[in-house]
């Protein structure tokens, strides 16, 4: 791939042995049918419909039945975003692959979150916007560098977070409880203070998120068991 360019595994393009129906969607039919006609001179593609706004795409996309959508960012009165999310809701299962001048950060992770998987600037040639659209017709993801660094960290945000590492004294109380022992109990055990019992038993059920010592019961099987 280009420097301009990069995707989730960093192989190289992969090729295709069958067409790929491509609708474009534009609101300059210069344009438009200018990028119609040279996709349609690429073996791989045939160029199933254009559509010159959002409302448009989404009236014709069943019928076009295309595997790839490539889908303008700025539509004029409307936004990519529109067609984005009105075509997953009609079950539309193809890609779309945004074709942008420009956009912010924030608007990129919107479009990856309602299911674009590739985000390809106008100015580039029409090899690497071929490549991009081989990439995301099979399953890839294709999104500019400039795009890419929001786009993790925004992934980064949602992600679910691990559940924390026990140290030893965790393991060790958490153990303690599951037996059933009171915090006098647990403290003789650990050869500590009652005081200290009840301080490591409250540090422990702030690190796993829990009130009670039934919910620490609850988590430590669900999450732990193997450790204790």
């Amino acid at each position: 791939m280009t420097n301009a360019m990069t995707n989730a595994t960093g192989d190289e393009a992969v090729t295709h042995d069958t067409t790929i129906r491509l609708l474009v969607v534009d609101d300059h039919a210069m344009f438009r049918e200018g990028l119609a006609r040279m996709l349609e001179k690429e073996p791989e593609f045939v160029v199933a419909g254009q559509a010159g706004s959002a409302a448009e795409a989404l009236a014709m996309v069943k019928q076009a039945n295309p595997a790839v959508v490539l889908l303008d960012v700025d539509l004029g009165s409307e936004r990519a975003i529109d067609f984005a999310l009105g075509a997953r809701a009609a079950g539309f299962d193809g890609k779309i692959l945004a074709v942008t001048a420009g956009m912010s950060d924030p608007e990129a992770i919107q479009l990856v979150q309602a299911g674009v998987t590739g985000i390809v600037h106008k100015h580039h040639s029409i090899s690497l916007l071929r490549e991009a659209i081989l990439r995301v017709a099979a399953g890839e993801v294709s999104i500019e560098k400039s795009y890419l660094a929001a786009v993790l960290r925004s992934m980064d945000r949602t992600r679910k977070p691990e559940h924390p590492a026990l140290t030893p004294r965790d393991r060790a109380v958490v153990s303690c409880v599951l037996q059933g022992l009171i915090n006098r109990d647990i403290a003789i055990k650990l050869n500590i203070s009652e005081g200290a019992a009840k301080a490591s038993l409250r540090l422990v059920c702030a690190k796993l998120g829990v009130r009670t010592r039934s919910q620490l019961v609850k988590v430590a099987l669900e999450h732990y068991k193997d450790q204790l």
